[in-house]
């Protein structure tokens, strides 16, 4: 594609010194090819515009950015306002927009963003439509797995996955929208047909510095929306309706608790599933939690305005089941205890969890819960974290997750600030998280649940630096298949 093609089909009025053909656009010097546009983005950690050279040497004839660095006046540059900003806009012309070409429905919030999306992709795909997902656990193309490295891929990779969908038939493409994509531009240049807000807790401000910064991300993704798309918000959460106040979309709620253009009501809920009513029409349903209800009620929601059968829908969604890493369920048979390893790695999302199991456990049964909290991330959860595995569990062990390079001890201990004195007696520290699994299955007697919660379908963990593997859901197979 000509450069001159290309900066008009993204709205970009700059008219180059030489029209030279395009073969590729990257944000990333190692990708770099000869004839290649390289954008420079100023990231978190490091800026674009310091590879800017290295680009060049690597066969880049076009340059986008904010500044061009000294001694680099022979390159075609490109000068923009917001690089992040451009990169989608003109990825998204280069790759033919194909987010026309499908209905591109994004999914955000602090938790069940990974739930609704997926089972959004389940459904439509049990109804018969061609259907592409972008999610924290993996992307798809209809069958096709795509593994994932980010909860919304970078602009420019985004835009190339879409158009692989497209070409590929799908109709539909369900993504999550994760506030650090809002906040670095990565979905500009996407058209969606319709966004949906799950909730917004404590999360992820190490990032945005604050709990309004980090609502205003997310705020962004509905303040973008035009008028042909829709907006559907969870308005048992405060935040629904101010996500709505800017938008230009059509505006929709769903709730379990108050009005709403889609209700859901539990009518029963225990560890093989919910039975639920949706806006009064009854489904037995293989989730189980007030936490999952919510999100069922946000698919419901969803299909519902994408103007899809409705007995077709409830008949699917009767059929799906959790995600990868979201109350997994393991039992084993002979001692009767249940295993379950959840992503739960908020506070939030910890207590919804707990919550269900307190609900559903049996009469004399325990709650034992393995708990961590990743390194170099958000510390002011670290305490509430602890604080709620210590009140909500009969018994909580303390260990790794992702300590990458802090000290797995610091973190632990800073969990332990969160716990009163009182409720100290309940909690062990085992700073090894196999042992802590392993521990936590020996302390574990007929009728109790173990919960394995933070790390959900990650099969790796992050130690100075390095990814090593490890798999909750392994190592309780492991368990298990010596308990046989």
């Amino acid at each position: 594609m000509l450069l001159s093609s290309l900066l008009n089909a993204a709205g970009i009025k700059m008219k180059p010194d030489f029209d030279p053909e395009i073969s590729g656009i990257t944000i990333d010097t190692r990708e770099v090819g000869d004839g290649f546009m390289f954008v420079a983005i100023k990231g978190a950690h490091t800026d674009g515009h310091q590879y800017i050279r290295q680009a060049i040497e690597s066969g880049a004839v076009v340059i986008v950015g904010e500044y061009l660095p000294e001694g680099l006046n022979e390159v075609q540059f490109i000068r923009v306002e917001n690089s992040a900003d451009a990169a989608g806009k003109i990825a998204s012309a280069f790759f033919g927009n194909p987010s026309h070409h499908m209905k591109v429905i994004g999914v955000t919030g602090t938790n069940g963003k990974t739930t609704v999306a997926t089972l959004l992709y389940e459904v439509l795909r049990l109804i018969g439509h061609r259907t592409g997902l972008i999610s924290t656990v993996e992307n798809r193309i209809e069958e096709q797995i795509i593994p994932a490295t980010h909860t919304t891929p970078d602009a420019v990779t985004l835009q190339s996955l879409l158009a692989d969908m497209s070409a590929a038939g799908c109709e539909y493409v369900f993504m999550e929208v994760s506030s650090h994509a809002l906040e670095q531009n990565r979905t500009s240049g996407l058209t969606f047909a319709g966004g949906i807000f799950t909730n917004l807790t404590h999360d992820h401000l190490d990032y945005h510095g604050n709990f309004m910064n980090y609502l205003k991300a997310k705020k962004k993704f509905f303040d973008q929306m035009d008028k042909s798309a829709f907006a559907l918000v969870n308005v048992d959460d405060k935040n629904g309706q101010v996500m709505l106040q800017n938008t230009a979309a059509k505006k929709f709620t769903f709730s379990l608790k108050r009005q709403a253009d889609f209700k859901g009501k539990i009518i029963e809920n225990n560890l093989e599933g919910l039975l639920m009513e949706l806006n009064r029409r009854e489904v037995n349903l293989r989730l189980a939690g007030e936490f999952n209800a919510s999100n069922i009620t946000a698919v419901y929601g969803a299909t519902m305005l994408l103007e899809l059968d409705e007995l077709s829908v409830l008949k699917a969604l009767s059929l799906v089941t959790a995600p990868k890493g979201r109350m997994d369920t393991l039992r084993d048979m002979n001692r009767q205890i249940t295993f379950i390893i959840d992503y739960a790695h908020t506070p939030d999302a910890l207590e919804n969890v707990l919550t269900t199991l307190v609900k559903i456990k049996a009469c004399n049964g325990k709650i034992i819960t393995v708990i961590g909290c990743g390194g170099e991330r958000d510390r002011e959860k670290r305490p509430v974290m602890g604080l709620k595995a210590a009140a909500l569990s009969d018994e909580a062990i303390f260990t790794s997750d992702n300590p990458r390079s802090e000290d797995p001890d610091t973190i632990l201990s800073e969990m332990m600030n969160g716990v009163p004195m009182e409720l100290k007696r309940k909690v062990l520290i085992v700073s090894d998280r196999r042992q802590a699994i392993h521990t936590a299955s020996k302390l574990a007697s007929r009728g109790d649940i173990v919960l394995i919660a933070g790390k959900g379908h990650e099969n790796y963990q992050l130690v100075n630096g390095k990814k090593l593997e490890f798999d909750d859901r392994k190592i309780v197979e492991d368990i298990l298949s010596l308990s046989k």
